[in-house]
């Protein structure tokens, strides 16, 4: 069947989402987005994957951004993700059943661009399946940073807001940024912040 599409803040979403969720009819098996029809809302989102941010002062800070950085690379390398590809996907897709990736990082002496995060960061892609195994090694492996883990579900408010854990000090979320606020959405084009 034919979606009937509507922008909605920088995403699409299917009429029948706008009115009462997905409904069969109107939902591509192929789409595993769709396995929930008629029955998910912003309130119960499947969760997709995860990121885990790692948050540091930047800009002057020689000693904190190395410190970072090595905590980056021991990451990458802990879970092979030297010869992956760095991902290429608008960081607000919840990609079911994407493989681990690490997003590219900032350069962290430039100024930060805007919300949501306030200070320096860069992040991962985790799938479920391996959120216990990378989020216990990120925490214990953290030293002076914070992290920031949440889940995506296509609803960026609930995921970044209700949803996540820090670990270490609790840093402040600019929400304004969102455009992806229904289960499920995949924002058309890449979010303008690449730490989302």
């Amino acid at each position: 069947k034919q979606w009937y599409q509507r922008r909605v803040r920088g995403g699409s979403m299917p009429m029948a989402v706008q009115k009462r969720g997905l409904i069969a009819e109107d939902c591509d098996d192929k789409d595993p987005l769709c396995k929930h029809v008629g029955v998910e809302t912003c309130d119960n989102a499947t969760i997709y994957s995860y990121h885990i941010h790692v948050l540091f002062w930047g800009n002057n800070n020689k000693e904190r951004i190395s410190s970072a950085f090595k905590l980056r690379d021991a990451f990458i390398e802990k879970f092979n993700l030297k010869d992956v590809d760095e991902c290429e996907f608008s960081q607000g897709d919840p990609q079911p059943g994407h493989a681990m990736c690490a997003f590219k990082a900032d350069d962290p002496h430039a100024p930060i661009f805007g919300g949501p995060f306030l200070t320096q960061q860069y992040a991962f892609f985790i799938p479920p399946a391996q959120l216990t195994e990378t989020s216990a090694w990120m925490l214990q492996h953290k030293g002076e940073h914070d992290v920031f883990i949440h889940p995506n579900s296509g609803c960026e408010a609930n995921d970044h807001l209700k949803w996540s854990v820090f670990g270490g000090h609790s840093w402040q979320i600019d929400a304004s940024v969102f455009n992806c606020d229904y289960p499920g959405c995949r924002p058309k084009k890449p979010s303008p912040w690449p730490w989302s």
